[in-house]
This record gives C-alpha cells, structure tokens and sequence, in this order.
C-alpha cells in the first residue's frame, strides 16, 4: 500500500506544481505573467479565446485531479489496519517459571546493609 500512497502523492504534487504554471500563465489581474508569452495576443495558436479557454479548462481539469488525490490520500490515511485484534485480546506472555522453588520465596538481602523490618 505504501507503493499507491507514493504514486498519489506524486500526482498530487505534479498536478499542483503544473497548476500553479497554468494560472500564473493566464492573462489577468495577479497573473500578468501571460502576456510575456503571448497568451493575450490573437495570433497565437488557440486564438483569441481559444487561449483562454484551454488554460482555464486545463486549470480545472488539474484542480479536479488535485482533489481526487487529497482524497485518495485522506481515505488511505485513515484506513484502519489489517489485523482486527485488539492488544488487550492478545494473550499474555507467560513469565517462566523459577527454576528452584525455593528462589521465588527467599527475598535478597538489601545491597545498603541495612536491617529489615519484620513483617506479620
């Protein structure tokens, strides 16, 4: 899964970087950038509108793109894992068992020195 989650991500990031190109190319108000080249003159390729229409559609074609990856990548994100077992439900590693008895029921003396107190 880690292979489709890299692949969308690229998409993503492509059609983000090409749709920032495309709007800065358009001819208009913040985006004067498409008058150096040439997309405001009526000699060009598409025409007049023709120009227009291509970037703008291209532009929407791209931010649908965009949105269907930021999905894509928001559903594979918060898919739930494979295994359905809880940890608690698990079962618990057993501790192994002393080998003598008798090491499980004298405690150690304390490493200070110092007495102990007697318990009931």
């Amino acid at each position: 899964m880690s292979v489709i989650v890299n692949v969308i991500l690229a998409v993503q990031m492509l059609a983000a970087l090409v749709m920032i190109g495309l709007i800065l190319i358009q001819h208009g108000k913040g985006a004067d950038m498409g008058a150096a080249f040439g997309s405001g003159s009526s000699g060009s390729l598409f025409g007049a509108s023709g120009s227009a229409n291509f970037l703008s559609r291209s532009t929407g074609v791209l931010a649908a793109v965009f949105f269907v990856s930021t999905l894509a990548l928001a559903y594979f994100g918060n898919a739930r894992p494979a295994s359905s077992g809880s940890v608690l439900e698990a079962p618990a590693a057993v501790a192994p068992a002393a080998a003598t008895p008798d090491a499980a029921v004298a405690p150690a003396a304390p490493a200070s020195g110092a007495a102990q107190i007697p318990t009931k």
